[in-house]
């Protein structure tokens, strides 16, 4: 019997390195120390590469790697060696497109901080203990709570999160004119 895919962890960093949602789903690291320093060591051999377009594949400590960028964010998924990177891929990407879709294409490290709620709720929709529950980004980001993408719908069906960004939006919008 073949085994699902596994994930060991789901990290968002900054541009810096610095955590902003990190996820562990394996006892690799089993202290906060020991997650700090692997966020470091991915960080340091990531970040001179240019994932902006494509999701890249890479190696460390007998894991898979697979990273993307996205302004000053730095999203990445780690497997086993034993893990197809092509199914770790698709997890990163349904992550990344429906941060996109929740942060209504803002992905930067303040939108993020902003809705880290529905950050967390995006890892939790995709990963259960490791085990890939979905890949599909609108079917993780209608489960997140996106209700409706549409920002003009009333208020009344939107979630409260949603209700903030849309007051924020008009809010700014406002205060340029």
């Amino acid at each position: 019997m073949e085994l699902p895919p596994k994930v060991k962890n789901i990290l968002l960093l900054d541009a810096e390195g610095k955590r902003i949602a990190v996820k562990y789903y394996s006892d690799d690291w089993p202290t906060n120390t020991a997650k700090e320093a692997f966020e470091k060591a991915v960080f340091t051999k990531t970040q001179k590469t240019n994932a902006r377009t494509e999701v890249e594949v890479t190696a460390l400590e007998n894991n898979i790697i697979v990273y993307k960028f996205a302004q000053d964010l730095h999203f990445f998924v780690t497997g086993g060696e034993e893990e197809n990177e092509l199914v770790l891929a698709s997890v990163l990407q349904g992550l990344f497109d429906a941060v996109n879709l929740l942060l209504r294409g803002n992905v930067d490290k303040r939108e993020a901080l902003d809705n880290l709620d529905l950050i967390f709720l995006c890892f939790d929709e995709i990963i259960d203990g490791g085990i890939v529950l979905e890949t599909d980004a609108n079917v993780i980001a209608g489960k997140a709570g996106i209700n409706s993408v549409d920002p003009n719908a009333p208020l009344s069906e939107q979630t409260i999160s949603q209700a903030l960004a849309t007051a924020r939006e008009h809010f700014t919008k406002s205060l340029l004119k």
